[in-house]
Formats: C-alpha cells, sequence, structure tokens
C-alpha cells in the first residue's frame, strides 16, 4: 500500500509501527536461530519512519540506508518478500541477492538501500535532478540518514548542491544519538544537525523522533513546502536507537541510565498511550492491532522459508559491474 496525500489515522501509524517492531524483532529472531545474517534493526526509531514515509505520495522517491525495513515498510512493502531477501531466496525483491542491507523495490518508489555511511546522500540530488528534468513530474526525493552519514563531508556537499541547483530534496536526519559504538557527544560540537542544514540555507526543523504524529506534521508541512518552491528541506528528528548497532549486540558501551530513560519514551507506547487517554484506543481494540500484526509476520516468515533459492545460472542475472 502506498499512500495518497491524505493524513493517516494515528490508529494507522500506531499499526504501521508496530508491524515495522514485529518485523525487527522476528528478524532478531531468526539471526539468533542462526538461520539468517545479522542486520542492523531500528527498535526504538520506528517513529520517524512511519510519520515521514506516509506523509509522502506514490510519485515520490525514497533513498535511505543500512535502518531502511522500517521506511520500506511503512512505504507499503511486502513482509514476506523482505524477510525473503533477507534469507537470500528467489521471491525477494531483489531475488535474494541483496540481504537485508541493500533491499531495493523500484515498484514502491524506494530506489536503494545504501551502507556506504551517507551513500544516499550523494546519490538523492541525482535523483531529484531526473525528477526537474521529467515533464510533469512533481514528485519529491526523501533521503534518510543518520547523525553519523552527518558528520560526512558528503553531507555537506549534497545539501549545497540541492540549494544551489534548487532540487526537490527532503533531508531526513534520523539522529539517533549513536554512530556506530560512538556516541553523538563524541562527534559533534552541537547537539542539532539542524545547525549545519540551516547553514547550507535550507528550511530546517527539528521535531521530537518519537512522537509519530509530530514527525508526520512536520514532514507534511515541509514536503508540501518543497512541492510549493522547488527547493529543498531539511527535517531531523530526534530518536534513540534502544537495540545495539547490529546483531547480535551487547551494548556494553551504553550508559544503561541514558538507555532507560529513551525506552520509556518509546514511541509505540507514547502513542497508545495518548489513543487511551483521549478514548480512541481501547485495550480490546489493541490486542486487535497487536493480533492482526502478528498474523502479517508469521504469514511472512512461512512465506520466506517455503520460498526456494536462487538456480546456480541465476548468480550472475540482474547485477550490475
Amino acid at each position: 500500500m502506498q499512500h495518497s496525500e491524505q493524513a493517516p489515522s494515528p490508529l494507522a501509524l500506531l499499526e504501521t509501527m508496530m508491524l515495522i517492531r514485529a518485523y525487527e524483532e522476528a528478524l532478531v529472531g531468526i539471526a539468533a536461530g542462526g538461520n539468517a545474517p545479522g542486520t542492523c534493526t531500528s527498535v526504538g526509531q520506528e517513529a520517524a519512519a512511519a510519520g515521514v514515509v506516509r506523509a509522502l505520495t506514490p510519485r515520490d522517491r525514497i533513498l535511505t540506508n543500512h535502518r531502511s525495513a522500517g521506511h520500506l515498510l511503512a512505504r507499503g512493502a511486502d513482509p514476506g518478500r523482505m524477510i525473503a531477501e533477507v534469507l537470500g531466496k528467489r521471491t525477494g525483491y531483489c531475488k535474494g541477492k541483496s540481504g537485508s542491507l541493500h533491499i531495493s523495490a523500484a515498484e514502491l518508489g524506494a530506489v536503494l538501500t545504501s551502507t556506504i555511511v551517507g551513500g544516499e546522500l550523494s546519490l538523492a540530488p541525482g535523483v531529484a535532478l531526473a525528477r526537474t528534468m521529467t515533464p510533469g513530474d512533481d514528485g519529491i526525493v526523501a533521503t534518510f540518514f543518520g547523525d553519523g552519514a552527518a558528520c560526512e563531508g558528503v553531507f555537506h556537499e549534497s545539501l549545497n548542491l540541492a540549494v544551489v541547483w534548487k532540487l526537490p530534496i527532503l533531508y531526513v536526519c534520523e539522529n539517533n544519538e549513536w554512530q556506530a559504538f560512538v556516541h553523538r557527544r563524541e562527534t559533534m560540537p552541537m547537539v542539532h544537525v539542524r545547525d549545519w542544514a540551516a547553514a547550507h540555507g535550507l528550511v530546517a526543523e527539528t521535531v521530537d523522533g518519537n512522537d509519530a504524529e509530530a514527525v508526520h506534521a512536520a514532514a507534511a508541512r515541509l514536503a508540501a513546502r518543497i512541492r510549493a518552491t522547488g527547493e529543498p528541506a531539511f527535517l531531523e528528528t530526534l530518536t534513540y536507537r534502544t537495540r545495539g548497532h547490529y546483531e547480535p549486540d551487547d551494548q556494553f558501551y551504553v550508559d544503561p541510565a541514558e538507555l532507560a530513560a529513551w525506552q520509556a519514551r518509546d514511541p509505540i507506547e507514547l502513542l497508545a498511550n495518548r489513543l487511551r487517554a483521549d478514548g480512541r484506543l481501547d485495550d480490546a481494540r489493541l490486542a486487535q492491532i497487536r493480533a492482526r500484526v502478528a498474523a502479517v509476520i508469521d504469514e511472512a516468515v512461512a512465506f520466506a522459508n517455503a520460498s526456494p533459492y536462487p538456480e546456480t545460472a541465476e548468480l550472475f542475472t540482474d547485477v550490475y559491474a
């Protein structure tokens, strides 16, 4: 399911986040059993993916990074085809050749997933330039990256080019406090990546990245501005990944008090509690959503496990050199 410009209901945002969480927890379990390679999860960051992606239209394009599962699922990717891809099966989005860290889904407008830190930033201006050169194409480009990528030189090159060429790019920095095993405080002189973006001349905002409704509102506002002006904009979502850099990772380097504080602001629980408080959600409705999400993931795992591996003859097909 790709999304229209109509705002999603808070319950839809909640279910999207729960689907992302359940998918990644399933992958963690599969990897722990030795049946799949390790992966990089975005547990704790689901509001950024759900809020931003559901503010986009089917005409828009997405470029993302190694924590891409949330962006792809929010865009409407089939969890079964995604797990099949992780397991190297022929029914995966890239016919089993990308694994969990390089999935692309052209039919969803998900151009690529890059594991090169900042790699998506180097490509976003080109994708956006192509959009401006295509008659009748008013789609924008949303590119996702972390605070670690913002410390790469390509970050500044990309933003500078987008401003000079007036490219329709929504830059989304998921500032999750961690750059692999190094805390943001050790690599940046300020709290907000937004300050760097503003210095390049972009309209730049920071939002509570664990508040899905706030993220969606900010993303929708900035996307509308990009469509109206053709100029880039920048959104920083302040969030936190509550699992390690990759799986498995015991997070020995994380301050337990800091982790606990962010776990207490879990984006799924924040939205669920808000909806309970204003009468839009009760325990029965929440149980229905949980059951629906669990059924989707169970079916996805079964589909992936039952799918065939590619034939040896397919080794060099659909591969660019």
